[in-house]
């Protein structure tokens, strides 16, 4: 038998409960809420979930992915920051949708700050992210929760091109080395700003991840790596010897370090893919005591 749908909310359904909580969307918390179930739709298809998944949603806000998320999968686990709309959250379940109320945990909390998610652990992250935190929420919850094996997210149209772009890409930065450090991510297509409320000054897109394995590189952490990230964008338009040799002591250790890991002092950051950075670390550590 196949499950029965949950009515998904409308925009009218929204404001509906934003007036009866009285409650106006956070800039600060980068509150931009999806208002058309088509674009919820959507994003559960590309997410290309397994009915026996457990799917950890961040910023679940009114409720509108939550309600398209519950039929699809095991579980539910929403992450909310707001503790007012985490409250309301089951009870638009139970409205809408009770047949899977049973499905749905919420967690009321920060997720760039969470240090484990209780319950089953979740194999998938889809989620609408608030574009202020966007990067690092997935970030932190790739690094504090190892289930996951792949995600979908919705994040700000030029946070989706740095996140899934390739070295030698004019927007390849520090998001893409950190999240290839975990993932294999992709653009995954693009929403108008038309289907928020409120509407943002800013489209989104859709960046599809599956998790991999780190570099190859023994004896070197992942913080060691990503200090290297750091320091090699922190002067985009440097040479790796310049912009390095705070990090490594001075130019000529840098440059040293850099030829022992067979890259070139000339070369910049953007020019270098996650395995190289691993490189430069593991070069770092010989000839320490």
């Amino acid at each position: 038998m196949v499950a029965q749908v949950p009515a998904l909310l409308s925009p009218a359904d929204i404001r509906e409960i934003a007036g009866r909580l009285n409650l106006r969307p956070a800039k600060r918390l980068g509150q931009n809420f999806v208002t058309d179930a088509g674009t919820v739709r959507r994003i559960v298809s590309l997410a290309g979930l397994a009915p026996g998944e457990v799917v950890l949603e961040v910023g679940p806000g009114f409720g509108s992915l939550t309600l398209a998320l519950l039929p699809a999968v095991r579980q539910v686990t929403a992450v909310e920051v707001d503790p007012q709309l985490a409250a309301e959250l089951p009870v638009t379940v139970a409205s809408r949708a009770a047949q899977f109320a049973e499905r749905l945990r919420v967690v009321t909390a920060d997720a760039a700050r969470i240090s484990a998610v209780p319950g089953d652990p979740p194999t998938a992250l889809v989620a609408n992210l608030p574009y202020n935190v966007a990067v690092p929420v997935v970030l932190h919850v790739l690094a504090t929760v190892p289930s996951l094996r792949h995600g979908l997210v919705m994040v700000q149209a030029e946070v989706a091109d740095r996140m899934t772009a390739a070295p030698g890409s004019r927007v390849y930065g520090v998001p893409s080395v950190k999240l290839a450090w975990y993932a294999a991510a992709r653009r995954a297509g693009a929403v108008p700003r038309s289907v928020f409320w409120p509407v943002p000054n800013v489209d989104s897109g859709l960046v599809s991840f599956t998790r991999g394995e780190p570099p190859a590189v023994v004896g070197v952490s992942r913080d060691e790596v990503f200090a290297v990230v750091d320091a090699a964008f922190a002067q985009r338009r440097k040479t790796l010897r310049a912009a390095l040799a705070g990090w490594a002591g001075s130019a000529a250790a840098a440059e040293r370090i850099l030829r022992a890991a067979g890259v070139d002092p000339g070369a910049r950051g953007e020019s270098l893919g996650v395995g190289a950075f691993a490189r430069i670390a593991a070069a770092a550590t010989i000839g320490e005591p």
